[in-house]
């Protein structure tokens, strides 16, 4: 990906970035970008980004769970070592993670990494369980990651609004598993974190200004996924809904799906919201954009 970014003559990139001129937010979430240590290929998205006109001094991206490897077997095939191995789906350290970018300043100090958190520590937790017992096992279950690639609550610090806090994450797939539904009681999970996460379950949550965005791959209404997780979070009195209904992504399997969200907290107004339609050249996957003030 770095060597694309830097050659620039990629189709998907430049249609991404095509993309982003349109939105032209202050702060983006991008899903589905590689993680390295140096965050190589991020600096050189933003410079690609800023001869485009787009101008973010300001990257973050923190090591993530997709492509960690673990010696068990996570996914119960009877085999280590694979993809679905790794504590989030990854044929690589850091395949298709995921970012943000800045116009303002990131208190990089100040974020709070729930990446590592297990599963098995989420209240009520999901677990999948078969007739012989935990899947695929209770040495797995000990050590399982819940986010499949991360969960990060970052601030940012506005010049007039003072602080402004992005939570952000993006889960796994709820299917491409079998009978013991594991992604999908995953998936169901790593967005239920975030109801629990506002209920200040895991420490202080913010109480002003914050916007939960990310690909939590679960529609509220239609698709595979155990949809109660979706509906009990946007029915949260801390947040609201700026665009209900909204598909944003077209899966041939499927249809239409709302999969991908920007949810402010319940103090910002909301000026204007809205989808772009996507770039098949970029992605499957919508551009979601609010518009807020104080």
């Amino acid at each position: 990906m770095l060597r694309d970014i830097l050659r620039g003559k990629d189709p998907q990139i430049a249609a991404v970035l095509d993309t982003l001129v349109q939105a032209n937010a202050d702060v983006l979430a991008l899903q589905g970008f590689d993680y390295d240590l140096e965050n190589a290929a991020l600096h050189a998205f933003a410079d690609a980004a800023r001869a485009q006109g787009l101008d973010y001094p300001y990257i973050f991206a923190a090591p993530p769970n997709a492509g960690l490897q673990t010696s068990l077997d996570l996914n119960g095939d009877g085999k280590v070592g694979g993809p679905r191995d790794a504590m989030g789906y990854g044929r690589y350290y850091g395949q298709g993670s995921m970012a943000l970018l800045s116009r303002y300043p990131i208190d990089v100090a100040g974020v709070v990494d729930f990446t590592a958190f297990l599963w098995r520590d989420l209240p009520g937790a999901l677990l999948p369980q078969t007739d012989a017992g935990p899947f695929p096992s209770s040495e797995a279950q000990q050590i399982q990651r819940l986010a499949s690639h991360g969960a990060w609550v970052v601030p940012i610090l506005h010049p007039q609004m003072g602080t402004i806090t992005v939570m952000t994450y993006h889960t796994t797939p709820p299917v491409f598993d079998g009978p013991e539904d594991s992604n999908g009681r995953r998936n169901h999970d790593e967005t239920r974190f975030w109801s629990l996460y506002l209920q200040g379950a895991f420490g202080t949550r913010p109480n002003a200004r914050f916007v939960l965005m990310g690909d939590a791959n679960l529609d509220p209404e239609r698709g595979d996924g155990l949809r109660t997780a979706m509906q009990t979070l946007l029915s949260d009195p801390a947040l609201q809904d700026p665009l209900p209904g909204r598909p944003t992504v077209n899966f041939a399997q499927t249809g239409p799906l709302r999969v991908d969200y920007v949810l402010p907290s319940a103090d910002w107004a909301v000026i204007d919201a809205n989808v772009i339609p996507p770039n098949p050249d970029a992605s499957r996957h919508s551009l979601v954009w609010v518009d807020l003030k104080p």
